[in-house]
């Protein structure tokens, strides 16, 4: 999911640069006016790109700490099961062994 995420990211940055380079490229502008604006595009495209791996970034620490979360919890309660399930053992084992004394009365 998130390797088709950056992907189709990558897809659309792509294609609206492509997209701002062309138009730029055909508008009836003098060389100097033309670089100027591919200039400003490119730095545009450059903190659209940024902002964009940024929110990926914490898109994806989000999701880790849900994750890292979650396993936290599952363990917890495996080990609380794991501790009654120890209790219920050694408690019926000690009613085996009572109920197995001899009694002598």
């Amino acid at each position: 999911l998130i390797m088709s995420s950056s992907k189709l990211l990558a897809g659309i940055l792509v294609g609206a640069a492509a997209g701002a380079v062309v138009g730029l490229l055909f508008a009836p502008e003098s060389g100097t006016e033309t670089r100027k604006k591919l200039a400003k595009k490119g730095t545009d495209l450059g903190d659209t790109v940024k902002n964009k791996f940024n929110e990926l970034g914490e898109a994806l620490g989000e999701r880790y700490e849900n994750i890292k979360g979650d396993a936290k919890k599952m363990a917890d309660r495996g080990k609380d099961e794991a501790k009654d399930l120890y209790q219920t053992g050694k408690d019926k084992a000690q009613n085996f062994r009572d109920e197995a004394k001899p009694s002598f009365s």
